[in-house]
């Protein structure tokens, strides 16, 4: 069972009391299964995860482990076969793998496209698109079409894209595998940088074990289909953090380990 949330709020004496605080994220004994009766195919199999709200959370596991799937479903495009999710901040922001920008519009325009849909009036478009480029460090990019934009700006644009939703909860899924390491690791620096600006609670799916310790507070390790959490690690270790840290690579080798346990126990790479 998660633990419980709580925060400290004042009274109008002076005193402090503790009371519950919802999660960004609950997620209470949920299941997924595809195909029909007779064929089916358990991806999940009772997954209980609480996010609170402003943590940044990396899940980690084999292919096939169901990670996106789980994104997938807390994004509210799929329903679970059994069990419940809560975001009771609204429905989060979703980040794919790859960049998914409209080529026929400028990097402005689709953020503008996101406000429109989130009934920004027309007026307040443009300044705020300009505003988001100015978070992601693309200032002055407005204009530009994706085809001028390198992978890590598009990736940035994208990021913006899915700030414009106004979301508190923000889900990644593996969006800076197909990056280079040095446009990564850039990227790695302006996420945490954003995530801290921001306080938005961020989900993040990774196959990366270095890049899961580089980000996140908390490291959640799913096993091979059907995924189960297999464990979770809190990463205590100071950020800014550098993916050659020392206290990164310990931590990475002992999730390491755990990983290639579960993946020598059900024989899937």
């Amino acid at each position: 069972m998660s633990p419980a949330l709580t925060t400290e709020k004042a009274d109008p004496a002076g005193t402090t009391a503790t009371v519950a605080a919802d999660p960004a994220v609950r997620i209470d004994h949920v299941h997924k299964a595809f195909g029909r009766a007779g064929a089916v195919q358990p991806v999940l199999d009772d997954i209980t995860l609480t996010v609170r709200p402003g943590e940044f959370v990396c899940i980690l596991g084999a292919s096939g482990c169901g990670k996106s799937t789980l994104l997938n479903l807390i994004a509210g495009l799929d329903r679970p076969t059994a069990g419940t999710i809560e975001v009771p901040g609204g429905r989060p922001a979703l980040m794919f793998q790859e960049h998914a920008l409209f080529p026929w519009l400028t990097a402005g325009k689709n953020i503008e496209l996101a406000l429109r849909l989130r009934g920004v009036p027309r007026a307040d478009r443009r300044p705020e698109a300009e505003r988001l480029l100015e978070l992601v460090r693309l200032g002055g990019s407005y204009g530009k079409r994706v085809h001028e934009l390198s992978g890590g700006m598009r990736q940035r644009v994208a990021m913006a894209r899915a700030l414009a939703q106004d979301s508190r909860v923000l889900l990644m899924d593996e969006p800076f595998a197909a990056l280079d390491a040095i446009t990564r690791d850039v990227l790695h620096d302006e996420l945490t940088r954003i995530w801290s600006e921001t306080g938005v609670s961020v989900l993040f799916v990774t196959h990366n074990v270095r890049e899961a310790v580089r980000l996140a507070e908390r490291v959640v390790l799913l096993s091979s289909r059907p995924g189960r959490v297999v464990r979770d690690w809190s990463v205590d270790i100071p950020q800014p953090r550098r993916i050659e840290d020392a206290a990164v690579a310990d931590l990475s080798i002992e999730i390491t380990e755990e990983l290639r346990g579960e993946i020598r126990r059900h024989g899937r790479a």
